[in-house]
């Protein structure tokens, strides 16, 4: 009878044990100002700090792994895997594969990173951009821009998607491949300040009179981590 009750116990305290030792497997990009890499693989930045603090808090342990955002959005979608990622919108489609947690940060408003030949047309309103159809608009594979994802779509301009980093996109606008892109306000001038170098000279960054404020980023999980995970997160998190 008493062996009988200890493999009980024993039973009733293997989920709670299991979940205490799970690790999280947590991937990002580096993608300043949001995501830089720190010696111990942590990440630290505009989402990284807080996204890296916020699992620190709660006491949840990190495996974290830098990764392409594509290969880290298979890792999310995978329904069995313990994994999240850093930094991304919450969007209806993404609800079906993937557990957020509350927001860890908010972009200021969208801009236009464009080069002089597209800055000269004099554009200054979202309706004026609308109306020029021959424009060529360079977009990140897997990334949503969110509120202008409907818009785009309405526009239906000339894109180019790319799976390039943000500095190999920086130079198809330089060099006039395209004729522009979307980026947030500290995206665009942090690009212009610390990654865009003597590209600087062809690039201009715009802010058009209606241009949308930013969504909120959140770390995103895959179904399989649990929703106490996601309570514990939510407690540590600080953003307001």
């Amino acid at each position: 009878m008493r062996c009988f009750a200890v493999i009980a116990a024993t039973l009733l305290l293997a989920p709670l044990t299991s979940l205490a030792e799970n690790v999280i497997h947590v991937s990002y990009s580096e993608r300043p100002p949001y995501l830089m890499p720190l010696p111990d693989g942590s990440p630290t930045g505009l989402t990284g700090t807080p996204a890296a603090a916020a699992f620190k808090t709660a006491g949840i342990p990190v495996d974290w792994v830098k990764l392409p955002t594509n290969r880290q959005l298979a890792l999310v979608k995978d329904p069995h895997g313990l994994n999240c990622t850093i930094g991304w919108f919450d969007m209806p489609e993404r609800s079906m594969y993937a557990k957020f947690s509350k927001p860890i940060y908010r972009d200021k408003n969208w801009m236009l990173l464009t080069n002089p030949a597209f800055a000269a047309r004099g554009i200054t309103t979202m309706g004026e951009l609308a109306a020029q159809t021959d424009i060529r608009v360079l977009i990140k594979d897997n990334f949503s821009y969110a509120g202008l994802d409907k818009f785009i779509l309405k526009w239906q301009p000339v894109v180019a998607v790319s799976t390039a980093p943000t500095v190999k996109m920086i130079q198809s606008v330089a060099k006039g491949s395209v004729d522009m892109m979307f980026v947030s306000e500290e995206e665009g001038n942090y690009i212009l300040k610390h990654e865009a170098g003597e590209l600087a000279a062809n690039l201009r960054l715009l802010s058009l009179k209606d241009m949308p404020r930013g969504p909120e980023r959140h770390i995103m999980c895959s179904k399989a981590v649990p929703d106490e995970i996601i309570r514990r997160l939510n407690k540590a998190i600080t953003f307001k």
